[in-house]
């Protein structure tokens, strides 16, 4: 982290208490669930993450400053050429308007930050995250700090030591499926048509439903 946005150093810190948003207990409200089958957003994996990371470092009203400096956003950028580093984006009339980054190995997926500049879209995005994660076989979403926000939908603290525990566990399972939130997202895709395709729905906005359903139903 940085102190401020244009502070050139970077520290590293290692939190006594750890948030985290178990994948089966995110809580999907009745109003984001008629969110999510309404369809408002259009949401997409990795398709503007350097627009993501930059509006995630921008000033906010309730965030003035930023711990993002350019050191870490380009650091992040790298991990994304390489395939480390992902994000969600959420779309509407042709405008990004929300979305969240982070970084995926093993069954890990360490969230970083999250922007919305529309009502709800951090919200849907944070959804199809956790969707996608779970088509992954992903088994834990690390949140970091915990906030108001992310209590809402479902992020716990737990110790140091409990999230360390954790965290072996999600690396130690070397034999069972595993794939990147990418290919999880597309996961979710398919399994959005297929279910389309056997309700006789229209698979253009079934994702949405699809999202809201698989939520709604562990919630």
């Amino acid at each position: 982290m940085a102190d401020s946005r244009d502070d050139p150093d970077l520290f590293w810190i290692e939190p006594k208490q750890r948030a985290i948003l178990p994948l089966d207990r995110f809580h999907c409200s009745r109003s984001l669930a008629k969110v999510l089958k309404s369809g408002r957003f259009g949401v997409t994996c990795n398709a503007a993450f350097a627009e993501v990371i930059a509006a995630c470092a921008a000033p906010r009203p309730d965030h003035p400053d930023s711990w993002i400096n350019e050191k870490i956003a380009a650091s992040y950028r790298a991990l994304h050429a390489a395939g480390h580093a992902h994000s969600i984006e959420c779309w509407q009339d042709g405008r990004l308007v929300g979305g969240l980054y982070g970084v995926g190995f093993d069954r890990v997926f360490c969230g970083e930050s999250m922007f919305s500049r529309a009502t709800d879209a951090s919200k849907v995005a944070l959804a199809w995250l956790v969707v996608a994660l779970r088509h992954a076989g992903a088994t834990l979403l690390d949140c970091q700090f915990i906030t108001e926000h992310l209590a809402s939908l479902g992020a716990i603290e737990i110790s140091q030591d409990e999230y360390l525990d954790l965290l072996r566990r999600a690396q130690d399972q070397r034999g069972a499926p595993w794939s990147s939130l990418p290919e999880g997202f597309a996961a979710v895709l398919a399994a959005a048509g297929a279910a389309a395709g056997a309700d006789g729905a229209g698979a253009a906005s079934w994702p949405e439903k699809f999202i809201a359903q698989s939520l709604t139903q562990t919630s």
